[in-house]
């Protein structure tokens, strides 16, 4: 009996190393941390600068837009966006072309915080393609940007 327990752990644990998306999460999970380590000194996690510099580019983006663009669910960015309104980052308007939907935009302050931010996140991508390798993190990117595409969901779906 316990020889048969052993042999299942010992699957699972060659198992979960095989799995890609386990694999993805542990190291974007170990990578947010970095960054967010050397982000601290600012007042932003990961994901909150993520957020401010996508709406940044994005304008003024729809929720369910900036969703689509960050590859997160609604609910999940409605929950980053409380605080990053409550210290007031950014701020939720109705959509005037739909009044149905609101729209983000940066406020001043959102603005502020994201320049102060820049240089700490300048060392965190600094730091990480000294770890990995310049290349290798370009590549990695390129791979990583392959794989939230909308191409890669299709040939994804594809495979039976």
């Amino acid at each position: 009996m316990r020889h048969r327990r052993h042999q299942k752990e010992g699957a699972a644990k060659v198992q979960a190393g095989q799995c890609s998306c386990t694999s993805l999460r542990k190291a974007s999970r170990r990578v947010s941390q970095l960054y967010d380590a050397i982000l601290a000194p600012c007042g932003l996690r990961t994901t909150q600068r993520a957020i401010l510099s996508q709406i940044s580019r994005a304008g003024t983006p729809s929720v369910g837009e900036l969703a689509a663009d960050l590859v997160m669910d609604r609910g999940a960015l409605a929950h980053n966006l409380k605080p990053l309104e409550r210290d007031g980052y950014v701020r939720q308007d109705v959509d005037p072309r739909d009044r149905r939907n609101r729209v983000i935009s940066l406020t001043e302050e959102g603005r502020a915080k994201l320049r102060e931010s820049e240089l700490l996140w300048a060392r965190a991508q600094k730091k990480f393609d000294k770890a990995y390798g310049s290349a290798a993190s370009a590549a990695l990117r390129e791979a990583l940007a392959l794989i939230a595409s909308d191409k890669f969901i299709a040939s994804f779906e594809g495979v039976v």
